[in-house]
């Protein structure tokens, strides 16, 4: 149950500020006394307390409220009902004490409330009446200005994110995404954001909240004319280069790569955009560039931890878990903010390394945060290749998520435990108890699907994804599976084939999905199509599945030579791959 944390009888009592308050002055020295200081020291002012001098005047300009018996009973009645639960009870009644009193400290506790509530109507009108109490206080003039668009309200929110803008324009146009994001009309928002930014053409953090906004409502090319602005007024600024790149990768990696390329040439110490560079690389598996610029950052910026971390999490990737070791143990020496997930990858480290006891190690490490799941999950999995499936199924039952999101991926894990200890009938009970709990959990719904293949139950399988693809109608996976397994285990093969031109077409460069694709072509008797897309698949990931069904296509086409040398070298990186030797014992070649 939700509840609101109660504040201290002393807040409480001090929150309306008419309280009758005892004033205590220092007592006057006699004029003996006086007479007897030092002259230099009479003279000498004393020291002004600014930040004191502010507070007595935003106290001084509040209203004198007096504290009446009604208005402390209100105020305990609400806070006492938040603590328990009663949100409602909490709202209604700060809402009440709001009106009552028009004090801006209640206003706007019971805006927070209010929004706690998820109540918008009356978080709008409490803040309202905090923004007018407290005219000069930016937190209550962005509070209303978000509440405002959130509601549709532009022409009110307008003025007010003007004049915000003027107080500190860098920050508030950095900000500015932010709250249109809560817009659902894209243009509108894009148009509010063209308007305010009119009034800022020198200043670069305008254009980029325009590019932000015209990217959002997809206009790319108007997006990019205005990061160019950005970059013209403030060249080798490393956040618009940045969503430059993030807007020309949709369309175009090589665009992306090319973009930041060039700009490194001109700009080579922006760090930001080598990080970039060098994720993108990897992702393209252009390994020895890739490599170059790890060297060239951990060279440029010794003793950061940021970037220790970055190269440290591009080398496991690669696969040099002995590097990625070292640069992430270096991290640990250079202060990281997240100790947690240094662990966490230093545990997956350990694990590519074989060496089961570190990883463990690390992953007790990891007490909290996003990946506290993750790493009971791995420590379970350790447990269980050792035999230890009880104590690792414990493992997980103890375990307590942080949140809805660590709760799914909870049963997920105790899921994957069961489904790889070939306990299918268990993991599927397991998910689909998680999906009485979480039923448009797309996660679950999918691994449940994945499950329901191998119990051969398709009709379960079918209906988990078509759910997931309403929940997630651009999860290019879902697709896939979907258009897979009808090309595999039915004989729905236009409808397969159409799921996969779906899939292809959300993640095109995906080499499972030109698989799926490759083996939909062969179920359907086109073998030079099928053959091309199982080759393009496979020079992108030489995976042990690919090479069956790359295998089993060039052996229907008589050349059954290339299929047995191909089967036998995935055959010796992967001698325990199901597919690949029922794939074998099939053709025995």
């Amino acid at each position: 149950m939700a509840t609101l944390k109660i504040l201290p009888l002393c807040a409480a009592l001090t929150l309306a500020t008419g309280c009758s308050q005892l004033v205590v002055k220092a007592p006057q020295p006699a004029v003996e006394e006086t007479q007897k200081q030092p002259l230099v020291e009479a003279a000498a002012e004393p020291a002004i307390d600014h930040e004191a001098l502010a507070a007595e005047k935003a106290l001084a300009a509040l209203p004198k409220q007096p504290l009446t018996p009604d208005i402390l009973f209100k105020f305990l009645v609400a806070e006492v009902a938040g603590q328990r639960g009663a949100i409602g009870i909490a709202q209604s009644t700060y809402l009440d004490l709001a009106r009552q009193t028009r004090d801006p400290r209640i206003a706007r506790r019971a805006a927070e409330v209010a929004m706690f509530a998820r109540d918008q109507t009356g978080a709008l009108e409490a803040a309202r009446l905090w923004a007018a109490g407290e005219p000069d206080s930016e937190r209550a003039q962005q509070t209303l200005a978000a509440l405002l668009l959130n509601a549709g309200s532009l022409a009110e929110a307008e003025p007010i994110l003007r004049t915000l803008l003027k107080r500190d324009s860098a920050n508030g146009f950095l900000h500015l995404s932010a709250l249109m994001g809560k817009l659902r009309d894209t243009r509108e928002a894009l148009e509010l954001v063209e308007r305010l930014a009119a009034d800022h053409p020198a200043l670069p953090e305008a254009r980029f909240a325009v590019a932000q906004a015209a990217a959002g409502a997809g206009h790319f090319e108007a997006a990019l004319e205005a990061l160019q602005q950005a970059d013209t007024l403030r060249p080798g600024w490393e956040p618009a280069a940045l969503l430059s790149v993030q807007i020309l990768g949709k369309t175009s990696r090589a665009d992306a790569m090319r973009f930041m390329h060039d700009f490194l040439v001109a700009y080579p110490d922006a760090r930001e955009v080598r990080l970039a560079y060098a994720r993108t690389l990897v992702n393209a598996n252009q390994f020895t560039e890739a490599r170059s610029e790890f060297a060239r950052l951990t060279r440029d910026f010794p003793r950061n931890a940021e970037v220790s971390f970055a190269a440290g999490l591009l080398s496991l990737q690669m696969g040099d878990a002995k590097l990625a070791h070292d640069l992430l143990t270096q991290t640990l020496e250079y202060s990281p903010r997240d100790v947690d997930t240094v662990h966490y990858y230093l545990g997956q480290a350990a694990e590519q390394m074989k060496q089961p006891d570190a990883a463990t190690a690390h992953y007790l490490e990891v007490r909290s945060g996003n990946y506290l799941v993750s790493a009971r999950a791995r420590q379970a999995a350790i447990l269980a290749r050792s035999g230890k499936l009880a104590e690792a199924q414990a493992l997980l039952a103890a375990t307590q998520g942080e949140s809805d999101t660590q709760k799914v991926r909870l049963i997920q894990a105790q899921g994957e435990l069961l489904r790889d200890s070939k306990e299918q009938a268990a993991a599927f009970d397991v998910l689909s108890e998680g999906l009485r709990r979480f039923p448009d959990s797309a996660e679950l719904l999918y691994d449940r699907a994945m499950v329901a293949e191998k119990l051969t139950k398709l009709d379960v399988l079918e209906a988990d994804l078509r759910r997931v693809i309403v929940l997630r109608p651009d999860d290019a996976q879902a697709y896939n599976a979907l258009g897979y397994t009808l090309a595999d285990r039915t004989d729905r093969l236009v409808e397969a084939l159409a799921l996969l031109d779906k899939a292809l077409s959300l993640a095109p460069e995906d080499p499972f999905i030109l698989d799926s694709v490759g083996w939909a072509q062969y179920r359907s008797g086109n073998l030079a199509r099928a053959q091309e897309y199982l080759e393009r698949a496979y020079q992108v990931r030489p995976d042990p599945e690919i090479a069956a069904h790359l295998g089993e296509v060039l052996w229907a086409r008589g050349r059954r030579d290339e299929a047995g040398t191909l089967w036998q070298t995935s055959l010796q990186a992967h001698p325990q791959n199901e597919l690949l030797l029922e794939t074998l014992s099939r053709f025995k070649p």
